[in-house]
């Protein structure tokens, strides 16, 4: 049964926010808390249902309905809407009950030990509708369940054609002379497929292929769908793409996979040359090259029984096999590894992306430095922690790298924005190093992906007003890793070029030195009452902020837990009328306005 791939939980009073909260920690959802912004809920709910969001309320249903009322149009189209009652003893699916409602909602129930209200009658009698199968299975014609769902409800039966012990056990009635027709079958043929029958296909088959490398992917995708049609086999019994291990950093075959919306798996040149004398079409060649004799054949022979043999293209080839039952791809082959280099922010929830946070939620594993793991424990489920001490970086992404090797789906934590004076450059250092010492064959052909994350230097400016507003840079005080006369050319370079500058590193227990030093040096280059920003452990319980002169700054009031942003000669400080005194660099806008002499007029 298909789930929504987007769910967002809402609520309009405090005392729901416990049940949303606990809601989202049994499915992957955003939360949204309306009782904010009333007179903006009607479209913040119209903009989600519009965008094929599933929409969990902590409501009554009569009040998701009146706001949602405008746009409910076509039942076939609509996403998801469950209403769930306050203390969430009752979870109601309101909409989209064949889309997955029913099964989200009984998911939700179970996790708050609840009930499920479920109201659609197909659902109440059986294990699930007849438009909404279990998983491994699609239906070709959802139009005709309706007329099907009706007859069975008045006591008909199903003829079924095929493999139908997963209907018998739904509880579906079944009998030769049936008036309900029913096909299970991988085969396609749209002359055959009647208003009056159901087609369902098992996720059986399985395309194993392989190419040259660097291949387009139009000629892989081109070649599969054609062994398919060829065959007269359906693409939506096709349960997953394989190949070897060593091309799974093949662009092709992603985009394949993509494609199809199946998931590629791997195979290992040992596990594949076992089915070396099962092949038909072995070469001589591709063994030379790959240690097997085949690769799309033998790949596919694990799925059971080799139904279409190797076709070729110029640069591809493809083999389809086919499994007795739709196939538990927990257990066939192995998933290409993810990496994902996630910036967390400064840690708190609500200054995290949302794509960092559906990577963290996502991923089987967790790797990081024990306080940035602690940071982001609000999201902990079943995810694997490896805690790693300061100072472990190379280890640490050494280790995700090959654990992400395995086939597993790996998050590397980062702090900030892992871009920045982080976890991401090493990654790509050790992609790109040519000593096999440095990550393993395997490793090296990790898919990466980068999550961005809010950096200190966003931070710190944001907090103190806009001193990020005109041209700035970034320098790293530290070190150990860059010679100290690299650091003070680019402190002289960033004072002459009247950048305003992110110290980052200003500080530690044996270097404490180099922050007075680069003090000192932009004196020359800058008035003493240039604005200077102290940040430490910003975003955090233990937040301090402040804004100084550069003439009245002390380096020995920062630790290694600061920020540090020196203004730029046009940079300016002023106090609000809160009381808040404030930073920004302008960027000339005002005199452009006095020049033109702008029409807009002045706020009260």
């Amino acid at each position: 049964m298909s789930a929504p791939t987007k769910i967002a939980i809402i609520y309009f009073t405090g005392s729901a926010k416990a049940t949303a909260e606990k809601i989202a920690s049994i499915v992957d959802a955003q939360i949204f808390d309306l009782g904010k912004n009333p007179n903006n809920n009607a479209k913040i709910l119209q903009d989600l249902f519009a965008d094929n969001t599933a929409i969990i309320g902590i409501c009554a249903a009569g009040i998701l309905m009146r706001l949602l009322s405008p746009v409910i149009a076509d039942k076939h189209s609509e996403p998801t809407v469950i209403a769930v009652s306050g203390n969430g003893k009752f979870v109601v699916p309101l909409l989209g009950g064949h889309k997955g409602a029913n099964g989200l909602a009984k998911e939700i129930a179970h996790g708050l030990d609840g009930v499920a209200a479920i109201t659609t009658a197909s659902d109440a009698v059986f294990s699930f509708a007849l438009d909404d199968p279990p998983s491994g299975y699609e239906l070709a014609n959802p139009k005709a369940a309706k007329n099907a769902m009706a007859a069975i409800l008045n006591g008909e039966a199903l003829q079924v054609t095929g493999d139908a012990s997963w209907l018998e056990k739904a509880g579906y009635p079944i009998a030769e002379n049936g008036s309900v027709k029913v096909t299970i079958s991988e085969f396609f043929n749209p002359k055959n497929l009647s208003k009056n029958t159901l087609l369902y296909h098992p996720k059986i088959l399985v395309a194993g292929v392989g190419c040259a490398r660097g291949s387009k992917s139009l000629e892989v995708i081109d070649l599969i769908k054609k062994s398919l049609a060829d065959a007269t086999l359906s693409t939506k019994s096709l349960a997953a793409i394989a190949t070897i291990d060593i091309k799974s950093d093949e662009r092709a075959f992603h985009a394949a996979a993509e494609y199809f919306d199946v998931p590629l798996k791997l195979f290992s040149p040992e596990e594949l040359a076992k089915n070396e004398t099962l092949v038909p079409n072995p070469s001589e060649i591709v063994k030379a090259e790959t240690g097997t004799a085949s690769v799309a054949e033998s790949a596919s022979l694990f799925a059971g029984k080799l139904l279409v043999q190797k076709q070729k293209t110029l640069n591809a080839t493809c083999a389809i096999g086919r499994a007795e039952h739709p196939i538990d791809l927990e257990k066939f082959g192995k998933s290409p590894g993810q990496l994902h280099l996630v910036g967390i922010g400064p840690g708190a929830q609500m200054q995290r992306t949302f794509s960092a946070t559906n990577a963290m939620k996502n991923s089987s594993d967790w790797v990081g430095y024990g306080l940035y793991l602690d940071l982001i424990s609000d999201l902990h489920k079943n995810q694997i922690q490896h805690r790693f001490e300061l100072g472990d970086e190379e280890k640490r992404v050494r280790f995700a790298m090959e654990l992400a090797a395995t086939g597993k789906n790996v998050a590397l934590i980062c702090s900030g924005d892992a871009q920045i004076y982080a976890m991401a450059s090493l990654v790509y250092e050790l992609l790109q190093a040519k000593d096999k010492r440095a990550v393993s064959a395997g490793a090296k052909r990790l898919q990466v992906f980068s999550h961005p994350g809010i950096s200190a230097l966003q931070m710190a400016s944001s907090k103190a007003g806009a001193l990020l507003g005109h041209d700035f840079c970034a320098i790293s005080l530290s070190d150990l890793l860059t010679p100290r006369e690299d650091i003070e050319k680019r402190l002289l370079a960033a004072a002459k070029g009247d950048f305003v500058t992110a110290f980052y590193n200003p500080r530690s227990k044996r270097r404490l030195d180099l922050m007075e030093k680069a003090k000192q040096l932009y004196l020359q280059y800058r008035p003493g009452d240039t604005p200077v920003i102290i940040g430490t452990n910003l975003g955090r319980k233990s937040e301090n902020l402040h804004i100084t002169t550069l003439e009245n700054f002390n380096p020995d009031e920062i630790d290694m837990l600061t920020i540090v942003l020196f203004g730029s000669s046009n940079s300016k400080s002023f106090m609000r009328g809160d009381g808040k005194l404030v930073a920004f660099t302008p960027r000339g806008y005002a005199r452009k306005i006095y020049a033109e002499k702008s029409s807009i007029e002045p706020g009260p």
